[in-house]
């Protein structure tokens, strides 16, 4: 049996996900990074996007907008600026279109529409 690697996923409101798996996918802001048990320890910032847990009780994927990402030998820890289930992401782009539409300064219109155009983003990637 493959030795697995623990991974927690906090947002500031609350820890997401605590498990062991196979693998963990993050979205790196160099790029996408699998990390497997004995990786090499880094420390990377994350861009939106998907992380996908792999071999744990079930495989999940949630998507983060940011954060960070510790990763030793024997674990990885996400510290997001906000994650959310993937199963979510039809719920929180009519959330926030529906934000967009009750909006009423252009400078926050311009906010949530660049908001709004990454959540567009991402859905197209499920």
């Amino acid at each position: 049996m493959a030795d697995k690697i623990s991974f927690d996923l906090v947002s500031p409101e609350q820890l997401l996900l605590s498990e062991e798996a196979d693998m963990v996918t993050i979205p790196g802001s160099e790029g996408e990074m699998g990390v497997m048990a004995g990786h090499e320890a880094v420390i990377t910032t994350l861009r939106p996007g998907f992380i996908t847990v792999t071999g744990g009780k079930d495989n999940q994927r949630f998507i983060v907008f940011g954060g960070f990402a510790e990763v030793t030998q024997t674990k990885v820890t996400v510290l997001a600026e906000e994650a959310i289930p993937a199963s979510d992401l039809d719920a929180r782009i009519a959330t926030v279109t529906e934000s967009l539409a009750k909006t009423a300064t252009e400078a926050e219109k311009g906010a949530i529409q660049a908001q709004l155009d990454t959540l567009a983003h991402l859905r197209q990637h499920i």
